[in-house]
């Protein structure tokens, strides 16, 4: 079969998820409907659009439908995130004509791969409608529209296992939750849904924030997002109760789903408890947290412990989970701590969570394995099997783990070059690609909390951009579209 008739079948399946993707367009345009603002019409459009062009492609290529196979689950997955951003920036286009298709898309793609990054500003001035839009894409790339597909779209007629398997972060993807791959998408965005609504009412009733932030900043910190309706991001609200609930849940956010499903289907707090990459988290935050603010205390940064220890919490919990979201311009502390959130963003989030990075569960086999190898020069006729949560880990996932550390870093270090080679300064361009790479959102230097990616070239925008594919998809999943041997027969 010739490449672009092999590619037909992927094609009608990506059609019918953008049908699908079409249809949240009418939450916004509600909201615009009822506040009478100016999205209105450029949502409106876009929906339309977007519905004719998903059913002229799903017509067209109807009889070229047929059970996927797995090379087609990577295929689908790069083209949804990689060409739905493109129809998502069609609002934010005709809502302002003056805005490039470069920044659109960078804004877009940010938001679905949950990044957080923005070009824009005058954030507090956008139309609801328009916020609204921006944040619930935030939402929708937090657990995955592949796996809302596969919840709830089984009209799709594809094999559901190969697409989570593309889709869901973490080294070792076959553990399901229940004997249906289809009832295990719909149980983890149940969890998903119900933790947003608890933080929505958490910020209006506790917080004392308007239902439009309250509704936009529990949808990014449930996702990781880190979008804000302020162009001061969280700091606008200058709430330490607010604050403290957003970093409870972006610690929720930050764990595997699975766990939570566990602990809520089984009514035990043990299920937290016995997870190894749960309770290494949680220390690693906990001790990162005490210790910079301690030190920005005797750095004189802050007046008393105590104040330094809340700016410290909130920013650093952010960062590290890989949500975006800020209280205070910290790229004006002390380096040393800046930089050590942004190490702890590269590692803390767990597998199964909506965060990005190497993930905490490879860091654990990582060290041990450190470990392993010291025993096994000491006692080289033993037997040392590498165990985590009991349970021994086999040299395939290992291999697997070394292999995407390996490639992760060298992706890091090769698309920080792109960036210098393309005049911008160091710490701007390593401290860019580490957020994009790991979804993290603000970086230092020219990308600081305080600014924005709005100052890069088209081109260093373009970098970026991929930077956040590559993370979202953790790296193999596009890479393994370059190779040959995928494109053979």
């Amino acid at each position: 079969m010739k490449l672009p008739q092999r590619l037909l079948p992927t094609l009608n399946i990506l059609a019918k998820v953008s049908l699908l993707f079409s249809l949240s367009l009418s939450v916004p345009i509600i909201v615009s409907w009822w506040h009478q603002d100016a999205g209105f019409w450029p949502l409106l459009d876009a929906l339309v659009g977007l519905l004719i062009v998903s059913l002229l492609t799903i017509a067209f290529t109807h009889r070229f439908k047929r059970e996927m196979r797995s090379r087609d689950g990577f295929v689908l997955v790069v083209g949804v995130w990689g060409l739905l951003p493109a129809v998502a920036a069609v609002p934010l286009l005709l809502y302002n004509p003056q805005t490039s298709f470069t920044d659109a898309y960078f804004e877009t793609i940010s938001a679905l791969t949950t990044t957080g990054a923005t070009v824009f500003t005058g954030l507090d001035h956008l139309p609801p409608s328009i916020n609204l839009w921006r944040h619930l894409l935030n939402w929708l790339g937090g657990m995955g529209i592949i796996v809302l597909a596969v919840a709830i779209l089984p009209l799709l007629g594809v094999g559901g296992m190969q697409l989570f398997k593309a889709e869901t972060p973490g080294p070792i993807k076959d553990a399901k939750l229940t004997p249906r791959i289809r009832e295990t998408a719909r149980n983890l965005w149940l969890i998903y849904a119900g933790l947003t609504l608890l933080c929505t009412l958490l910020l209006k009733y506790v917080g004392g924030i308007s239902w439009l932030d309250a509704v936009c900043h529990a949808f990014a910190a449930l996702c990781l997002g880190g979008f804000s309706t302020h162009d001061a991001s969280v700091g606008y609200f200058n709430s330490p109760v607010v604050e403290g609930i957003l970093i409870v849940f972006m610690l929720l956010a930050a764990t595997n789903f699975a766990t939570h499903y566990f602990a809520l289907s089984g009514r035990k707090l043990s299920a937290y408890l016995n997870d190894s990459e749960f309770k290494a988290m949680l220390l690693l935050i906990v001790g990162s947290t005490l210790a910079c603010a301690g030190y920005l205390y005797w750095q004189q940064t802050y007046p008393d412990y105590l104040t330094a220890l809340r700016h410290v919490a909130f920013n650093l919990v952010s960062l590290a989970t890989d949500c975006g979201f800020a209280s205070v311009d910290f790229a004006q502390w002390p380096i040393l701590v800046p930089l050590a959130m942004l190490l702890l963003s590269c590692i803390t989030a767990c597998a199964g969570s909506t965060g990005g990075g190497i993930k905490m569960i490879r860091t654990i086999i990582q060290v041990r394995e450190v470990s392993r190898q010291m025993s096994v020069l000491l006692h080289p006729q033993g037997i040392h099997p590498l165990r985590v949560n009991g349970q021994i880990i086999p040299n395939s996932v290992l291999f697997s783990v070394m292999g995407f550390v390996f490639i992760y870093f060298a992706s890091i270090v090769i698309l920080t070059f792109v960036l210098l080679l393309s005049g911008l300064d160091f710490m701007s361009s390593f401290s860019a690609i580490i957020a994009c790479i790991n979804n993290a959102g603000p970086g230092l230097g020219q990308v600081g909390p305080a600014s924005n990616f709005g100052g890069l070239s088209d081109f260093q925008t373009w970098v970026c951009s991929f930077a956040m594919l590559l993370g979202r998809l953790e790296i193999f999943s596009v890479l393994i579209l370059f190779t040959r041997v995928f494109w053979k027969s």
